[in-house]
């Protein structure tokens, strides 16, 4: 697991995590895809009260999409 925590931006809808931005787009209830520079990654999700991380390839790995998925959760759900 990395270090660094991941920082959510709502207002600008990114989370930065280790030295990335990745982008979080609607694509349902608490469903999102993360993208980097226009490119899907994965998908968060959050269900049954947990943040979850699905990578889609290996340009993010389910350890990142889920410190990405707890950082936007964790500013978006109250």
């Amino acid at each position: 697991m990395n270090s660094t925590a991941a920082v959510a931006d709502v207002e600008s809808k990114t989370v930065t995590f280790a030295g990335t931005t990745y982008a979080i787009q609607d694509l349902g209830e608490d469903t999102f895809t993360v993208l980097v520079k226009g490119v899907p990654v994965g998908r968060i999700v959050y269900t049954f009260g947990a943040a979850n991380g699905v990578p889609e390839g290996d340009a993010a790995s389910e350890d990142t999409l889920y410190a990405i998925a707890e950082a936007w959760f964790g500013a978006t759900i109250e």
